[in-house]
């Protein structure tokens, strides 16, 4: 079918954060940033800037310390993160201060009459260097650059290694890298001071547990900081979860100059400053038989989140944590996760996040045992992988997958794939001189994080005291007005997953409907709408946990409209069937009744419907699934709900 979105945003009608309206006493923001990776700041001079025509204000993070607080992380460490640098700057296009002016153009002029005096610290960018003992430390109350240490032992690896034939290892060093969507970060905020309450709109993407992050560092509960997504969003890759600082940041500047402020990031502040995946130093060691088979396998793993975490990080590093075998049978397992701060611009979720960091040293690794042992890196690969008949299969260190025939698609993919004429085609390059090499990735790719794999970075004990934490849950509103239209709402923002085109049919498909008499709305307000910390669109999890709550929600509705029709049918409701926007008992579809008589009688007449039934047209469901649960006292993690076998060459 056509996709419903594609018309609006084809032509230049889609409904971004820039294209809103706002208030006409709306203000805008500049921001200042830092040129230096590490320094304090001596002093700031913003006299001139202020004098500038058509400026309201020129805001300090000084001017930021009575109205805001940190911004905490899931690590138990004494970081002082802030929506701006108050006396020390960490990383370059760190915030400094904020011009707010009449329009964008006059405070980006006013930005250069502000004179920061900067006395430059040494600075520290390399993971490993970061550890050392005369490394520059970031955050002096923390005492050095190792901000959260854990060790992990599944089965019984040190047996592994003593009796395996060889040890072989690998070292990585996985890069940086970033989205680049097409719309950068937005925010548009104002206060009330008579209820101490924010109002922001941005283009934040979630996961919305950052919500009360952000209510935290603005000194309010969460009741009084309504956050609202605008209905369309120009891609994120997972980037649009790093605009949360920003919130507070603009929320706050709101509040000093008593109008509403809107700030639209530019390109080069969004490749200077946004968001990176984090780059981390895998050491990564295999106590391998003399056929290649794996029989354990060891982690040391050192995370560079940058300057500061900002939650969920460390998320990129345990988002995998179930998942570090792969899609191979490897039943003892040693961890080690360190992570660090550098002078770098903090990390974020970028698309996959956490999943190319253990999927590279991981087939490094496979290739490196073939190597050494004289093998096809094939056969060592299909050795490995877990057989069919063991699924569902509990991985060593706690991810569940429900099933899958590894070995069946590989063989498939290597015999349609053509690799043994590509291995043909490699003998015959090499022997006439030319480098050639054929590369094979096998991966489990993960979707719908349980929203405790983070409090894996806790030991069991602070786990204990802190509470259980688990879950995926998704929420879905589905409504019929008193026409017969239907209405889905979804707390997640659409980046181009289709979620109009989708839903509405999920939607038609439970009530006989056709998919153009459903409206799709999905942008958020956590003010009104139904949402969940774990609302929002990532970690793959629209498909499966956001459509799923829809269709969960249609189908009981359609059970409501069943019970409504079988009294006017004379039928009994499990008889009731919908289609072609009508509604009939089995076997008497000459009967039917149109579809929009009985959602009106749900409008018109209330006081027919059993009170039991629910006297409204209108389901609302949180769904989470029950096989994410939080993590064991022996750091077992169903990290994921969803695990698909992907195999490449």
């Amino acid at each position: 079918m056509p996709r419903v979105e594609d018309a609006a945003l084809l032509t230049g009608r889609g409904r971004f954060i820039d294209d809103l309206p706002v208030a006409p006493t709306t203000l805008h923001a500049a921001i200042l940033r830092s040129p230096h990776p590490h320094a304090l700041i001596e002093a700031i001079d913003t006299a001139a800037a202020r004098a500038y025509p058509g400026v309201t204000a020129v805001i300090t993070g000084a001017n930021l310390l009575p109205i805001t607080g940190t911004l905490v992380a899931s690590v138990r460490a004494p970081i002082e993160a802030r929506a701006m640098a108050v006396a020390q700057v960490r990383y370059v296009g760190e915030p400094v201060a904020v011009v707010i002016a009449s329009d964008r153009y006059l405070a980006e002029d006013a930005l250069e009459a502000i004179a920061v005096r900067y006395r430059p610290l040494a600075a520290v960018v390399d993971p490993e260097a970061a550890l050392a003992a005369a490394a520059p430390v970031l955050h002096e109350a923390v005492g050095s650059n190792l901000v959260n240490e854990r060790r992990f032992s599944y089965g019984d690896p040190e047996a592994a290694f003593a009796q395996a034939a060889h040890r072989i290892t690998v070292i990585t060093r996985y890069p940086r890298n970033t989205g680049a969507p097409m719309e950068t970060f937005g925010v548009v905020a104002s206060y009330d001071p008579h209820g101490d309450a924010y109002d922001v709109l941005a283009n934040f993407q979630g996961p919305f547990s950052v919500h009360a992050v952000l209510a935290r560092a603005l000194n309010v509960p969460g009741n009084r900081l309504r956050l609202r997504t605008p209905p369309d969003s120009g891609g994120s890759f997972g980037v649009k979860q790093g605009v949360a600082p920003y919130i507070v940041l603009i929320a706050a500047c709101a509040r000093l100059v008593g109008r509403p402020v809107k700030w639209s990031e530019d390109r080069l502040e969004h490749l200077a400053a946004s968001v990176a995946a984090t780059n981390r130093v895998t050491r990564l060691a295999a106590a391998v038989a003399e056929d290649g088979r794996i029989l354990a396998l060891e982690w040391d793993q050192i995370e560079d989140c940058g300057a500061y975490l900002r939650a969920p990080e460390p998320a990129t590093l345990y988002r995998m944590h179930g998942n570090m075998t792969g899609a191979y049978d490897i039943r003892h397992l040693r961890i080690r996760n360190r992570v660090v701060v550098t002078n770098k611009t903090p990390t974020g979720l970028v698309r996959g996040f956490g999943g190319p960091q253990v999927y590279y040293p991981l087939e490094r690794l496979v290739q490196r045992i073939a190597v050494t042992l004289g093998l096809d890196p094939a056969v060592v690969a299909r050795r490995n992988l877990i057989p069919s008949e063991r699924f569902p299969y509990r991985t060593a260190s706690g991810a569940l997958y429900d099933s899958g025939d590894y070995v069946g698609a590989f063989d498939r993919a290597l015999a349609r794939g053509g690799y043994a004429e590509l291995q043909a085609r490699r003998d015959a390059m090499r022997a006439a001189g030319r480098l050639y090499g054929i590369g094979l990735a096998v991966i489990v790719e993960p979707s719908v994080s349980n929203m405790g794999y983070i409090t894996t970075v806790l030991t069991p004990e602070e786990r204990r005291k802190a509470g259980p934490k688990n879950g995926a849950q998704a929420s879905a509103t589905v409504a019929l007005d008193p026409l017969g239209g239907g209405l889905v709402h979804v707390a997640s923002v659409p980046q181009g997953q289709g979620h109009r085109t989708v839903l509405a049919q999920v939607a038609a498909d439970a009530f006989g409907l056709r998919p153009e008499n459903i409206t799709v709305v999905t942008e958020l307000d956590t003010a009104k709408d139904a949402w969940s910390i774990a609302s929002g669109n990532y970690s793959s999890r629209f498909a499966p946990a956001v459509a799923g709550a829809a269709a969960l929600a249609a189908r009981r509705l359609r059970a409501k409209l069943a019970v409504i029709a079988a009294s006017q049918l004379n039928a009994r409701p499990e008889e009731i069937q919908f289609a072609a926007g009508r509604i009939f008992a089995a076997g008497n579809r000459e009967n039917a009744l149109p579809f929009s008589r009985i959602a009106a009688a749900g409008h018109w007449a209330p006081g027919t419907i059993d009170e039991a039934l629910g006297q409204t047209l209108r389901e609302t469901v949180f769904w989470t699934p029950p096989e994410l649960t939080a993590p064991t006292i022996a750091d077992e993690i169903n990290s994921s709900l969803c695990h698909g076998f992907i195999f490449d060459f």
